[in-house]
This record gives C-alpha cells, sequence and structure tokens, in this order.
C-alpha cells in the first residue's frame, strides 16, 4: 500500500487513461478499478475517462451533457436506456417465439386430425373391399357343385350386393392405394412440423433462461423447500427444542 501512495495522480490518472483507452476497459473494469481504494475511486469518477466511454459505448447518442450531469451521470442514464431498450427487445423476440410455437401445436393438431381422417378412411375402404372379395368369391363358387347350406348362404351373400363389384373393387383399390400414399404424405409434414415445435421450444427455453433461476423446480419441491425453511427458522429461535429433519 505504501509503494501505492508514493505514485503521484498524474502517473495514475495516465495509467487509468491507457487501461480504457488502449486495453479496453469497460464500464465494469472501471467500476472494479473505483472501489479497491478511496483515491482510485476518486480518479475513476474523472469525466475524462467516461466520456470516452460514452463515445465507445454509445456511439450513435453524441451530445454534450449538461452542465449539472457529469459524463458518469450521463452514462448510467444512457445505460439505463439501452438495458430498458434490450429489455424490451427480448421480451418482444420471447412473444415471437411464443406465438411460433403455438402456430406449430396448431399445425400439429392439424395433421392429426388429418392423419385420424385418413386411417378412417383407409379402414373403412379395406373392410369394404374384403367384403367385396368375399362376395366375388362367392360369385365364383355358385358355379361349382356345393352342399345346399353353404350354397345358400352365398347366394343371399351375393344378392345383398347392390353394386357392381369388379368396378367397385377397383375404384376401392385406387382408394387404399391413394389413402395409403396421403398417410405417407401427412406421416412425413407431421414429423417435420414437430421437429419444427421441439427446436423452437428450445429457442423459447434458451431465451427464458436465466442462471439464477431453477425453472425445473416443481411446485412440491418448492412447498416442501419452505417446510423445510420454516422448521429450521423455528428450530433457531427455539434451541432447547429437539427439531428432526426429514
Amino acid at each position: 500500500m505504501s509503494s501505492q501512495n508514493e505514485l503521484p495522480d498524474e502517473l495514475w490518472r495516465k495509467i487509468l487513461e491507457i487501461g480504457t483507452k488502449a486495453s479496453n476497459f469497460t464500464y465494469k473494469d472501471l467500476c472494479c478499478v473505483s472501489i479497491s481504494c478511496r483515491r482510485l475511486h476518486r480518479l475513476s469518477d474523472e469525466g475524462s475517462l467516461w466520456s470516452y466511454l460514452l463515445s465507445v459505448d454509445f456511439p450513435n447518442q453524441i451530445s454534450s451533457p449538461p452542465s449539472s450531469s457529469s459524463p458518469k451521470s450521463l452514462y448510467k442514464i444512457r445505460f439505463e436506456r439501452e438495458r430498458e431498450r434490450k429489455l424490451l427487445a427480448h421480451k418482444r423476440a420471447v412473444l415471437r417465439k411464443e406465438s411460433q410455437v403455438s402456430e406449430h401445436l396448431r399445425k400439429l393438431r392439424k395433421f392429426e386430425v388429418r392423419l385420424r381422417d385418413e386411417r378412417e378412411k383407409l379402414k373403412s375402404a379395406v373392410s369394404e373391399l374384403s367384403n367385396l372379395h368375399k362376395v366375388r368369391q362367392a360369385s365364383v363358387a355358385l358355379n361349382v357343385w356345393q352342399p345346399e347350406v353353404v350354397r345358400g348362404r352365398q347366394k343371399q351373400m351375393v344378392e345383398q350386393c347392390v353394386v357392381p363389384v369388379e368396378s367397385r373393387v377397383r375404384a376401392l383399390e385406387m382408394e387404399v392405394k391413394l389413402c395409403n400414399q396421403q398417410l405417407k404424405v401427412f406421416d412425413k409434414a407431421y414429423r417435420d412440423e414437430k421437429q419444427r415445435l421441439d427446436t423452437a421450444k428450445e429457442g423459447l427455453k434458451s431465451m427464458k433462461y436465466h442462471p439464477l433461476r431453477d425453472y425445473n423446480l416443481t411446485s412440491n419441491e418448492s412447498h416442501e423447500n419452505q417446510k423445510k425453511r420454516k422448521k429450521l427458522k423455528t428450530c433457531i429461535n427455539s434451541p432447547d427444542k429437539q427439531c428432526k429433519t426429514t
């Protein structure tokens, strides 16, 4: 400390100027220096240092400070404005990302409905096609000898069919093929949209992340922590009582 006191203010002032201009001192570095001792606190408040930081950190806001405001006070005002601007910009970005997540969820629900409808349509077509194949087999079987009971059931099945079997079978086979193609298209679109949703959720999570907040803390865990803190406080206030922690 004695060697520091031996250096004159001019030399310390020059050291701070070199650090600010040549070594890229930021406002954080200058504030850290200012709390080291009273002398550096006084020297780090000089207007020339903060005027230079003003010109570097806020080059688009060049204006002479009012006579009642020091460059450091002006820097603080502009810093607070810039921080507020960035905070608002961050909130807008979070809202946009949340809107993207909602849009991806809406599209996913839409694809889920289409997939469900297409599967029902395919199931219905396959069922009708299977029945028509049975009718066609029964129609062919009527041309050969069979027991009367079996022949009667097959004849009843053929008579109950009121549509042209061959043309309807071809139409249903084409419909089944188209349904399978549509299912492949919708399934791929669903998986792609799901991937975009997961990416958007990860982006939103990173935007909302704060190192001092525990987003994984559940309500039950929070409730348990509150109970433990209350019990610990009771133990401190009443040391004679036996307190058991779970």
